[in-house]
């Protein structure tokens, strides 16, 4: 469908004046706005257990979000308006919403955010219910999705009593960016890479997400989940099933989902003796943060898919708080050749498939070659594809944007399934329910010693090897 020939929506956005709907959602919705992807005819309804004030005062907390340039925020804003609502009472919400849709005529679809804790999920699905808004909508859920296996399937049970599967569309935004889209784009449309994308040839994975940051004011959501739930039973293990799935049929949902959760079935049970759970050193003296918090902000592991493709290899995973840098990194490393054949070589690190998934991506391959001069001297180089640079003029979509506006089309192909956010928590449950003692670590470091120690005399590809 194009997008100009979307039909007429209201979006309901739960959670509208907290940090996601401020950092991510407006600024999406008015990208999308500004360069003529939402309908024609739209209205955005906030909604939270607090008002903001009248309409204007929200409109201008909106505003303050997006930071529109002269003559862009009228026509916008004036979609714009707030209304209270809570798992106990929807009432006022559904009339507003009803009212909405009067102005726009018949045909009108629902997109409904639903950016809420766990423990609220299911009592919010209840509430559409109850007040007829789980009709003619597309449910956007954010992660995560419970917090173990037991409440996963709880919640997926209530969501599939009142939605039908099609309707569903479990976010995981790490999904959405170009640079994991082109993951499948670097495998399958190149013959040069899927031929040697097994264990014949690969001799490790490793999936790298450090982030500078500490917690930004965000205690109650990291003492309540963690790291190992926020980020490892989501966005890295997602990242894995791109990298290790199978060629798809087709890259739609059905096929997507299927070769990923084939992946998630292959993973064997985790090591506990190869997880690394860390806090950083002043984690408790954040605001909201208790003193005796055992809450790991990092999380390294090791983990392997048993199947033909990959046996053996093994998939290194971090992630963490106030480290070393900011990172996207994924890291393919293949085996040695024989290098006896060259008086001398370059020693050190072997040939690297690096993809870099930060906004400006960047693909590169380091490599061995001659070294200019009069002997035959092996040295490292570096192959590399700027996209920003390779496809000059090109506009690259943001991960929320290109989400929303899958969701209002109805395309499940980059959001998760049932199956594989249930297979996932069988994965995690054991390390959630036996998990391995925190250790401390400096701010600005890169984690816990045995963390680093984890991959072997290889070491972590970031900070890179000198």
């Amino acid at each position: 469908m194009a997008p100009s020939d979307l039909p007429p929506h209201v979006l309901v956005l739960f959670g509208a004046t907290g940090d996601l709907a401020k950092r991510k959602l407006f600024p999406g919705l008015f990208w999308l706005w500004r360069n003529g992807l939402l309908p024609k005819e739209f209205r955005i309804i906030g909604s939270g257990r607090h008002s903001p004030g009248t309409d204007e005062e929200f409109r201008e907390h909106v505003r303050a979000a997006v930071a529109p340039e002269d003559g862009d925020w009228d026509g916008f804003a004036s979609r714009i308006g707030f209304q209270t609502s809570s798992a106990e009472d929807g009432r006022d919400l559904a009339a507003a919403v009803v009212a909405a849709e009067k102005e726009m005529g018949p045909d009108v679809r629902r997109l409904v955010y639903l950016s809420v804790p766990p423990s609220a999920a299911i009592g919010m699905v209840r509430m559409l219910e109850a007040n007829d808004l789980h009709e003619r909508t597309h449910l956007v859920m954010e992660k995560p999705f419970g917090t173990n296996l037991a409440s996963a399937r709880e919640l997926d049970e209530t969501l599939l009593d009142v939605f039908e599967p099609a309707q569903l569309f479990r976010i995981d935004h790490f999904l959405g960016k170009e640079a994991v889209q082109n993951i499948l784009a670097l495998r399958f449309a190149n013959g040069l890479f899927e031929p040697v994308w097994n264990a014949a040839h690969v001799c490790y994975v490793q999936i790298d997400v450090p982030e500078a940051i500490g917690i930004e004011g965000r205690a109650s959501f990291m003492e309540s989940t963690g790291t190992f739930r926020d980020m490892i039973s989501t966005h890295l293990f997602q990242l894995l099933g791109f990298v290790a799935l199978e060629p798809p049929t087709a890259i739609d949902p059905r096929g997507l989902h299927e070769e990923k959760a084939k992946v998630f079935r292959a993973i064997r049970r985790l090591d506990p003796s190869r997880v690394v759970f860390g806090q950083y050193e002043g984690y408790r003296d954040e605001k909201g943060v208790a003193d005796d918090s055992t809450v790991e902000t990092f999380v390294a592991l090791e983990a392997y898919v048993d199947n033909w493709r990959w046996k053996g290899v093994p998939f290194y995973l971090r992630t963490g708080k106030a480290l070393g840098a900011g990172r996207r990194t994924i890291t393919i490393g293949f085996r040695e050749p024989p290098l006896e054949m060259f008086a001398s070589d370059a020693d050190g690190t072997p040939n690297e498939l690096v993809l870099e998934l930060t906004d400006d991506a960047e693909i590169f391959v380091d490599v061995r070659a001659k070294r200019p001069g009069p002997e035959l001297e092996i040295a490292h180089a570096r192959m590399s594809l700027k996209l920003v640079e390779a496809f000059p003029g090109s506009t690259a979509v943001e991960a929320y944007e290109r989400l929303l506006l899958d969701a209002m089309r109805g395309d499940q192909t980059l959001f998760t399934s049932t199956e594989e956010v249930e297979r996932l928590w069988e994965l995690c449950d054991p390390v959630l329910a036996d998990p391995p003692a925190v250790q401390p670590y400096a701010q600005g470091s890169w984690g816990p010693e045995a963390a680093l120690e984890l991959p072997g005399p290889r070491g972590w590809r970031i900070p890179e090897t000198p």
